[in-house]
């Protein structure tokens, strides 16, 4: 049996923005770094994973991040977040289709593992208070993908069940944890397919 879904559950960066991988080698073409150097340094690197999740959870703030993350790479931290993701932009299509969904009914929510919102805010220009039903910013809640309780937060203010929605994310280990949940996945790796 189909279960019809009257809700949809948006990551933000790389599904309502551009890509997360570019933007990320512009970041280090710019800065004269090696290619990998920030997946090494940030997402490999025992240091960097702790410092992200922590900046997730708002245990650390983005100055913070910024100075520890810019020690770790050995380059300077000034907006080192902003600088890191100067290049992403809204991605029109995925927008479009999330403002389409509500327009035919369906509950559209956001669920963002935080950057940091100051100094700089990747959130900016988004208006996703007032285009979306549900926003859960990791770092507000203190909980961050793939724990159970950021999915349930979300869920919560749809005043939906998990096997209602759809779950989107460019981030594809988030997705078994959401699919245990009850929530039907896409894995975002490209636009038109996403849509």
């Amino acid at each position: 049996m189909t279960l019809h879904r009257k809700g949809l559950v948006l990551d933000f960066g790389g599904v309502l923005t551009t890509p997360l991988l570019p933007a990320a080698l512009a970041f280090e073409q710019r800065e004269g770094l090696a290619e990998g150097t920030l997946i090494t340094g940030l997402y490999l690197h025992p240091e960097g994973i702790r410092l992200t999740e922590a900046l997730e959870r708002g245990a650390l703030t983005q100055t913070e991040w910024n100075d520890a993350a810019g020690a770790l790479l050995g380059i300077p931290p000034e907006n080192l977040m902003g600088r890191l993701f100067a290049d992403l932009r809204p991605e029109p299509a995925v927008i479009a289709a999330a403002a389409a969904a509500r327009r035919a009914g369906v509950k559209v929510g956001i669920l963002t593992n935080s950057v940091g919102l100051t100094p700089w805010n990747l959130y900016d220009g988004y208006a996703l208070d007032e285009r979306y039903d549900a926003v859960v910013v990791s770092e507000v809640h203190g909980t961050r993908k793939p724990e159970p309780e950021s999915f349930r937060l979300v869920l919560g203010q749809l005043g939906l069940a998990a096997e209602e929605c759809v779950f989107v994310d460019d981030t594809e280990q988030y997705l078994a944890p959401a699919a245990e949940l009850g929530f039907a996945t896409v894995h975002a790796t490209d636009p038109a397919r996403t849509v």
